[in-house]
């Protein structure tokens, strides 16, 4: 059973605002935190489609929504997939769509994954266990060039150029087999001054070739111009990221679609045109209150944005 702190738990819901007979989509199931009480929200007639790569999730949400099976439908899925998974399940529309982005507290605390550097671990790095890239590849076979872009990009490290020599001049030696080895090999291609500072030294390239090996920036973009399509007029899409990256997506994806009228104020309805898909449900970001931080500390980066459909 995993160990999960669900992040901006009710906050999240609550921008859902959730009606009992209702269709939801959790897209990232997770440790099903959110997928639970979304449930337990939900009338008889209400629906909950909960997607997860991550077998371990999956397995973990038959137990921990047992009570709610009834009304609640888990999919092997990544949520780029969204359209195509509610088609199969012959929905046309849905009343609220829910992303928490990023990786869960049990894969980063399961050090066989490859995702943690405080684990000695192979270099996997994989959400959906059948996926066919792993961390082992980027590092052993992408060429330099390559790997300094996304270290850069993705973990906006900036000494990814150094770090990305180091990689390659290692790997000619010995092939790099573990996650210990290549926390070494990060930390000898950053000054040792601002290894003194800061967060881990890895934690930034271990971002980035997460990122990379499933592709959560493209799946995040793909997900959220789905959900805008999937969702019917006053439904909602509530979206929790943990980084910069992650954020402008939804920022600027949200933003393309807001209402943009320009019609006089005194015009009786909008015909220039521009009124938009969306509107923001908060100007700014929720962010995690003082107690939540105090209880959790990953949740310190955490952003939720909210939007309806008009």
């Amino acid at each position: 059973m995993f160990q999960h702190i669900t992040v901006l738990k009710e906050e999240a819901v609550d921008g859902l605002a959730i009606k009992p007979d209702g269709i939801y989509v959790d897209c990232t199931l997770g440790g099903a935190g959110h997928s639970e009480l979304i449930a337990s929200r939900l009338g008889p007639k209400g629906r909950l489609i909960a997607l997860d790569q991550d077998d371990w999730a999956l397995d973990n949400a038959r137990v921990r929504l047992s009570a709610y099976m009834d009304r609640v439908t888990l999919v092997k899925s990544n949520f780029r997939y969204l359209a195509h998974v509610l088609k199969d399940l012959g929905i046309s529309g849905v009343d609220g769509v829910l992303f928490d982005l990023g990786v869960s507290s049990p894969q980063l605390d399961e050090g066989e994954r490859g995702f943690s550097y405080n684990h000695d671990a192979p270099l996997d790095m994989r959400m959906d266990q059948d996926g066919m890239l792993t961390a082992d590849d980027i590092v052993n076979t992408w060429d330099e060039r390559e790997i300094s872009r996304i270290i850069t990009n993705y973990g906006e490290e900036r000494f990814a150029r150094s770090i990305a020599r180091k990689i390659v001049a290692a790997r000619e030696q010995k092939r790099i087999d573990t996650t210990g080895e290549l926390v070494e090999i990060i930390k000898s291609g950053i000054p040792a001054a601002a290894r003194r500072t800061g967060p881990h030294p890895a934690k930034r390239t271990f971002q980035a070739l997460r990122i990379a090996v499933n592709d959560e920036l493209g799946a995040e973009e793909e997900g959220l111009e789905q959900t805008i399509d999937v969702l019917n007029a006053g439904g909602r899409a509530s979206v929790i990221t943990f980084h910069s990256l992650e954020d402008r997506i939804c920022k600027q994806l949200f933003a393309k679609f807001v209402e943009k009228c320009t019609c006089p104020t005194d015009f009786p309805m909008c015909v220039c045109g521009g009124g938009g898909k969306l509107k923001l449900v908060n100007r700014k970001p929720i962010l995690p209150s003082e107690e939540e931080l105090e209880q959790n500390k990953r949740s310190r980066s955490a952003k939720l944005r909210v939007a309806e459909k008009l």
